[in-house]
């Protein structure tokens, strides 16, 4: 699996971001992971980890969990409502990453 930035051709996983990350993707808002298979959750992340370490920081915690502020979503579906780093994502399935916002 190899992230890149260009369109989405199926069967790769197309990944958003939110502009408070895209600093950290090399200004990427959106990063194409191309794949042969059905991942998970962890194994995507893990992959854009290794390309974007900081924005693997960003995503996961030092125990290797999506970090509490951290939303994602495959296909418009809530992970954590789901297998959570488990869920599998399909071939040419599209996962969005949302930042929560706090203030008072």
């Amino acid at each position: 699996m190899t992230p890149a930035t260009s369109g989405l051709d199926p069967p790769d996983i197309e990944v958003i971001l939110p502009r408070a990350l895209t600093a950290e993707a090399d200004g990427q808002r959106r990063l194409r992971v191309s794949c042969d298979r059905a991942v998970t959750v962890r194994h995507l992340l893990a992959e854009i980890a290794t390309r974007y370490p900081l924005l693997g920081r960003r995503l996961l915690d030092e125990t290797g969990q999506l970090r509490r502020f951290v939303n994602l979503y495959v296909d418009g579906e809530d992970v954590r409502r789901s297998s959570g780093l488990e869920t599998p994502i399909g071939l040419g399935q599209q996962v969005q990453i949302i930042q929560s916002v706090a203030g008072g």
